[in-house]
C-alpha cells in the first residue's frame, strides 16, 4: 500500500480560531475517505492543505513525486467566456474524447441538458457546478478530493456519481476524499471516515453508519470516563465536608451497554400518535388537488391530470428530476399558483410553513440580532411535552448562547438555513413544506433537524435530493414523471428502476422510429393504435386507482376491528379459555383478510 500523501504536525490557526491542531495522518492508495464534521470545523481547509493549495502555519505535507491530485472545491475557477466543450474537454478535437467511453458516461449523465456551445458565464449556478465536476472526473488522478459534489444533482445523477467512484479504480488503487452532507453518499463510496473537530482529525473504519456506531461507542466510553470522574469528586468533597464518616460510603451507578441502549429505544416516531394528534389540529381535510393541470406560456404541460388527497400526519417525499415541476406542485399546494385547469381543495384549519431553497426570509431581519427577533416570539413552546423557550429550542438546534446577540447577516450559511427553519416553525404551522432543507447543514445538524421532526404533529411535504433525509423523515414517497405524480411504495429504489426503464423505453422507441422512416402508411397506422393503447391505458389507470381506493377503505376497517378485537382479548377473564379461544380464532380469520387485502393492494400498486 503506497503512501500517496502524507502530512506530519500541521497547524493552522487563522485569528481567533484553531483549525487544525499538530495533526499527523497520511493518505494511502487505496483508501476511500469520508470528512464529516461540523460547518466551520475545517472540512474544506484539511482538503486544501492536503492537496497544496493552503500553506499551513507550521508541519509539513509531502506528496509522491509521480502522484496527481485533483480537487473539486466549494468555488470553481472556471473562465465566463469559455464555451462548455473548452471548460470540460479543453483543447482535445471531438473524435478524440468522444471515442472514450468513461468521457461520454461523464458528459451524458452530469451535462445532458447543458448546451454545449454555451458561454460559461451564462450558465445557472448548478450548471456551472456540473461543469466543473465533469472536467475533473473527465481527468486522470492519484488522489480525487471532492467537497460537496452533490450539491446540485438530483438523485439519479448522485446514484451514477456513486456508481462512477466505485468503479473508477482497481481495487488497491487511487485514493478518494469526499467531503458532504449525503449521508447515504457516504456509506456507499466510503470505506473509512475522518472526523474534524477542534482541531483534531479522528478516524473511523467503515462507511457512515459505522462511523455513527463508533462514535457513540466512544461518547459512551467517554461520558463514563466524566460519571466516574465527577463521582470520586463528589465523595471527595463530602469526605471534605463531614470528614471520615464519607470514607464509608460508596456511590452506586449503572450505565446500561451501548446494545441495550439500541434496543430501548423506541421507532424514531410513532405514526398512529402523530395522525391522532395531527388529526385533533388539522382536522379531517388537508389538501385535495382534483385533475389538475399546469401548462407553460408554451403550451407545454408541467403538470398534467394529477388526483392527490393529502391527509392530516401524512409524511410524503416528492421525488424527482430538476425540471420535473416539484417546485411548482409546491405552489399548487400551497395555493400560491393557480392551476391551468383542475380544482385544489385546501382545508379550512390549514396554515403552511414554507422552508424556501433560498434564504429570502431572512434578507428583511439582516441586520437584526438573533434575540430580537426572537423577542418576538412566544415566551413558551410546547416540544415533546415540555415547555421550551425560543432560546432553548435555538440551542437544541446547534447554536450557543453567544450568537444570540450576532446579527443575522454575521451568521454562516448553515446557522443561517437552521435559523430559517426554527423561525417557520415557531409560526406554529400544520403543514410544513420543506424544499430542500438539508443544503448547508453538516450530518450532525441535519440529525438535529430529523429529531426534532420526528416529534413534529403535522403534515410534512419533502422535496430533498437527500436520499437518507428522505428515508429518514417521510413515510410515503411519490414520485413526479412525465408531470404525473405516483406512488412509489418501494421508496427511493423503486423510484430509480422505473427512471432507468423509462430510459430504456426511450431508447427502444427512438430506435423503432428511426427504422420505421419512409413508412408513411404503416407509420399512421401504428400512431392509430398508439392513441387507442393510450387511450386504453388512461381507463384502466382510473379503474385501478378507485379498486386502490375501496381497498385501503376495506383495509382500515379491517385494522379497526382487529385493535378492538385485541382491546377485548386483553380485557377477557384469563381463565375463560373458551372464550378466549373463540377471539383467537376470529382474530386468525381477521389477518388473513388483512393479509390477502394488503397483497392485493401491493400488486394494483405495481399495475398503476
Amino acid at each position: 500500500m503506497a503512501v500517496l500523501i502524507n502530512c506530519k504536525e500541521v497547524h493552522l490557526e487563522y485569528p481567533a480560531k484553531l483549525v487544525l491542531g499538530g495533526i499527523s495522518l497520511g493518505v494511502n492508495s487505496g483508501d476511500r475517505i469520508g470528512v464529516v464534521g461540523r460547518n466551520g470545523d475545517g472540512k474544506s481547509s484539511l482538503l486544501q492543505v492536503l492537496a497544496g493549495i493552503l500553506i499551513p502555519n507550521s508541519g509539513e505535507v509531502t506528496k509522491r513525486s509521480d502522484s496527481t491530485v485533483g480537487i473539486l472545491q466549494q468555488s470553481d475557477d472556471l473562465i465566463d467566456t469559455d464555451t462548455v466543450e473548452s471548460a470540460v474537454v479543453g483543447v482535445q478535437p471531438k473524435h478524440t474524447w468522444a471515442t472514450n467511453r468513461n468521457t461520454r458516461s461523464i458528459i451524458d449523465s452530469l451535462l445532458g441538458d447543458v448546451p454545449w456551445n454555451a458561454l460559461v458565464g451564462e450558465l445557472s449556478g448548478g450548471q456551472r457546478r456540473r461543469v466543473d465536476l465533469a472536467r475533473l472526473l473527465i481527468g486522470s488522478w492519484d488522489v480525487l478530493m471532492l467537497d460537496e459534489p452533490t450539491n446540485h444533482l438530483d438523485m439519479q445523477a448522485i446514484t451514477w456519481l456513486a456508481e462512477h467512484l466505485k468503479s473508477r479504480w482497481t481495487m488497491g488503487c487511487g485514493a478518494l476524499l469526499v467531503v458532504t452532507h449525503d449521508r447515504w453518499f457516504l456509506d456507499e463510496v466510503c470505506e473509512g471516515m475522518w472526523e474534524v473537530h477542534d482541531g483534531l482529525v479522528e478516524s473511523f473504519e467503515g462507511g457512515f453508519s459505522a462511523y455513527i456506531q463508533q462514535r457513540v461507542e466512544r461518547d459512551e466510553l467517554a461520558r463514563k470516563v466524566e460519571q466516574k470522574r465527577r463521582n470520586m469528586a463528589r465523595k471527595e468533597l463530602a469526605w471534605l465536608a463531614r470528614g471520615a464518616q464519607a470514607r464509608s460510603t460508596k456511590p452506586k451507578f449503572r450505565v446500561q451497554a451501548a446494545q441495550d441502549l439500541i434496543a430501548n429505544e423506541p421507532p424514531v416516531h410513532n405514526p398512529i400518535e402523530l395522525k391522532k394528534a395531527a388529526m385533533t389540529r388539522l382536522g379531517k381535510q388537508v389538501v385535495d388537488l382534483k385533475g389538475v393541470k399546469v401548462a407553460f406560456v408554451c403550451g407545454e404541460n408541467v403538470l398534467n391530470g394529477i388526483d392527490w388527497i393529502i391527509g392530516p400526519g401524512d409524511r410524503i417525499g416528492i421525488l424527482g428530476d430538476n425540471g420535473a415541476g416539484k417546485s411548482t406542485l409546491l405552489q399548487v399546494i400551497t395555493g400560491s399558483l393557480a392551476p391551468t385547469s383542475g380544482e385544489v381543495r385546501i382545508g379550512a384549519s390549514v396554515r403552511f410553513g414554507y422552508l424556501s431553497q433560498r434564504l429570502d426570509e431572512l434578507e428583511s431581519l439582516a441586520d437584526d440580532r438573533v434575540r430580537e427577533v426572537l423577542s418576538e416570539c412566544k415566551a413558551y413552546y410546547l416540544v415533546d411535552g415540555k415547555n421550551l423557550s425560543p432560546a432553548q429550542l435555538l440551542e437544541r438546534m446547534g447554536f450557543e448562547r453567544s450568537h444570540l446577540n450576532s446579527r443575522i447577516c454575521d451568521l454562516s450559511g448553515g446557522q443561517k438555513r437552521r435559523l430559517q427553519l426554527l423561525f417557520t416553525l415557531l409560526k406554529e404551522p400544520n403543514v410544513l413544506i420543506l424544499d430542500e432543507p438539508g443544503n448547508d447543514m453538516d450530518t450532525d445538524m441535519l440529525a438535529v433537524m430529523e429529531d426534532l421532526l420526528d416529534s413534529w404533529p403535522g403534515t410534512i411535504i419533502l422535496v430533498s435530493h437527500d436520499r437518507y433525509l428522505t428515508e429518514r423523515v417521510t413515510d410515503d414517497q411519490f414520485a413526479l414523471l412525465d408531470g404525473r405524480l405516483r406512488h412509489v411504495p418501494g421508496g427511493v429504489d423503486e423510484y430509480l428502476r422505473l427512471l432507468n426503464d423509462r430510459k430504456s423505453t426511450i431508447s427502444r422507441q427512438s430506435d423503432s422510429n428511426r427504422q420505421s422512416v419512409g413508412s408513411g402508411q404503416s407509420g399512421k397506422q401504428a400512431a392509430k393504435q398508439d392513441n387507442v393503447a393510450v387511450a386504453s391505458a388512461n381507463i384502466d389507470s382510473h379503474q385501478l386507482r378507485k379498486q386502490i381506493s375501496s381497498i385501503e377503505r376495506k383495509l382500515h376497517t379491517l385494522q379497526d376491528k382487529d385493535s378492538k378485537l385485541t382491546q377485548e382479548m386483553h380485557e377477557a377473564d384469563p381463565s375463560d379459555f373458551q372464550h378466549l379461544i373463540v377471539l383467537g380464532e376470529r382474530q386468525r380469520e381477521l389477518r388473513g383478510q388483512i393479509e390477502q387485502l394488503e397483497q392485493e393492494w401491493l400488486e394494483k400498486s405495481e399495475l398503476l
